[in-house]
């Protein structure tokens, strides 16, 4: 009697490893779902190594070298100085001096540290110091000058923002140089502190000072 062998039922190597056409789309599917949240997240960890390896403080500022922008604000209402209202920003107070002019809130946190260090620029008398008060109240701006010290000549208030886009402000506290040729010489984005003052901000204001 002849006994025949079983034939073998499984398929052959290149059957096993086809994977079926429902599947297939379904792993397409993923992957096009996944692939955008790749890229970005790629882009992020490239903006984060950027932003890691510069001093965020040198943001570059297209309006240096640039005549300062228009800026004729009123005064923080109630602001005086041994009894006589501190005046608002005009145009014609950039030309024929130094001017050091900040953007600040009493609702910024940073502002509040570094008030005494703009207090203490102050009190070189070959620069005028000004601020922009940016979005806020004439009230707890007053409160705000009371508890840390006023250091500015003349302070104007930019209620709904307006002048601080045309010095094109990322955010506050930010400060600018002003030479006395009314041309913007240096921006500092972020708040004045103890390292920068000494490193940075005095040595670009002597600068101004030399060369306007």
């Amino acid at each position: 009697m002849t006994v025949t062998s079983p034939q073998p039922t499984h398929s052959s190597p290149q059957a096993a490893s086809a994977t079926p056409p429902g599947e297939t789309a379904g792993i397409n599917r993923r992957v096009l779902v996944l692939l955008p949240l790749a890229l970005f997240f790629g882009l992020a960890a490239l903006f984060l190594v950027r932003l890691g390896a510069g001093d965020s403080s040198r943001i570059p500022s297209a309006l240096i070298g640039r005549p300062a922008p228009a800026t004729d604000l009123p005064g923080v209402a109630g602001l005086e100085r041994n009894g006589t209202p501190v005046p608002g920003i005009a145009s014609a107070d950039f030309r024929d001096a130094v001017t050091v002019l900040n953007v600040w809130a009493s609702w910024c946190v940073p502002c509040r540290d570094e008030a005494p260090l703009l207090v203490r620029l102050a009190a070189d008398k070959r620069i005028r110091i000004v601020g922009i008060n940016y979005k806020d109240q004439a009230d707890n701006a007053l409160r705000f000058l009371g508890r840390y010290g006023n250091p500015f000549a003349a302070s104007g208030v930019d209620a709904n923002g307006r002048a601080a886009i045309e010095w094109g402000v990322y955010g506050v506290p930010e400060t600018f140089i002003v030479g006395r040729d009314g041309k913007i010489a240096y921006k500092l984005v972020g708040p004045i502190t103890p390292e920068n003052l000494d490193r940075v901000v005095k040595p670009e204001i002597d600068k101004a000072l030399a060369g306007s």
